[in-house]
Order: C-alpha cells, then sequence, then structure tokens
C-alpha cells in the first residue's frame, strides 16, 4: 500500500473522534438553540477543515445526519446536505500558510460572511421546494435578512476562536502545526 493510499485510510481512532467531532457539533446547537441563529457550526466547521481537510467532512455529515434524526428530515434539512459543504470548501481554497495575524482576521470574517448569507444559500432549495419565482425567492432572502445578520454577527464573534482551537486540535491529535 503506497503512503498516500494509508494517508486517505481512515484509523478506527479518526473514526471514533470524527463521531465525536459530529457529535460535538450537534450538542453545541441544541445547547445554543436558546440563542436565535448563534452557534458554533460554523466556527467547528472552519476548525475541523484547518485541521483534517477532506477528511473533516466526515465529523461535519455526522452533525447532519443526526441532525436530521434528531429534527426530522424535512425541506429545512436538505440545504443543509450543501451550505455547510460551501464553507468548507471556501475553507479549504484559503492558504494554508497564512500569517497567524491575517488567519486571526479573516477565518472570523469568512465565518460571519457563511452566517450571513446563509438564508441566500438555502434560498435554491427553498425555491424549488416551494416553487418560487425569482422575485418571490428574492422576497424571501429580503425577509430573512434581520435573522442572517444576527447570524453573521454570532458567526464573526464565535470566529475568533478558529485560530486558538486550531492550534490546540493540532496539537491534541499530533497533527504536525503549520502555521494557521
Amino acid at each position: 500500500m503506497s503512503a498516500a493510499s494509508k494517508k486517505r485510510d481512515l484509523t478506527v481512532q479518526e473514526l471514533v473522534l470524527f463521531a465525536m467531532l459530529g457529535m460535538v457539533m450537534f450538542v453545541s446547537k441544541i445547547v445554543m438553540e436558546f440563542l436565535p441563529n448563534i452557534h458554533l457550526l460554523g466556527m467547528l466547521t472552519m476548525v475541523y477543515t484547518l485541521v483534517f481537510r477532506t477528511k473533516a467532512l466526515i465529523p461535519i455529515y455526522i452533525y447532519v445526519f443526526v441532525n436530521g434524526l434528531y429534527a426530522g428530515f424535512a425541506v429545512w434539512w436538505v440545504p443543509y446536505l450543501y451550505v455547510w459543504t460551501v464553507l468548507w470548501a471556501v475553507t479549504m481554497l484559503l492558504p494554508r500558510r497564512m500569517p497567524r495575524w491575517l488567519a486571526c482576521v479573516v477565518y472570523p470574517l469568512v465565518c460571519g460572511l457563511h452566517g450571513l448569507m446563509f438564508g441566500a444559500l438555502c434560498a435554491p432549495m427553498q425555491a424549488l421546494f416551494f416553487q418560487l419565482n425569482w422575485d418571490m425567492t428574492v422576497a424571501w432572502v429580503i425577509a430573512g435578512l434581520p435573522f442572517d445578520a444576527i447570524h453573521g454577527v454570532g458567526n464573526l464573534l464565535v470566529g475568533m476562536l478558529i485560530v486558538p482551537l486550531t492550534e490546540l486540535m493540532k496539537k491534541l491529535t499530533r497533527v504536525p502545526y503549520k502555521e494557521a
């Protein structure tokens, strides 16, 4: 087996870790439900991506699946199949060797923008499910802007934890540290 193949294979330790990280996402969402649109999901998605790269999709989709089991696989849930992947993909595209001071600015901004755009990201599925035309879809997005603004500010604030938690998780999981 080649070294590249071994790097892609999942170990039992990784499977257990990713299951726990997915549940951390789910429990954090449940615990913070008393705050409207404020949660740790965007921040955790970025931390997992910065530490585990492609494998971060495993805990992300464990969270998505468990959330569907808990609250029901309904119309609201379908956008969850891609909205977290958008944040994962944007995070993957960011430079890996970004200076720490810049990462402390960029990561929270990306996290905040994801929260601000959450309604717009969900809009295509809402339009499809509810047969909304362009004008109705735009009205739906505009009506949700106050909630998206709260979401964006919340993500920006918790996004300030991305760099220190990424550094900590890399140390705890023995991933060689390279600048966040």
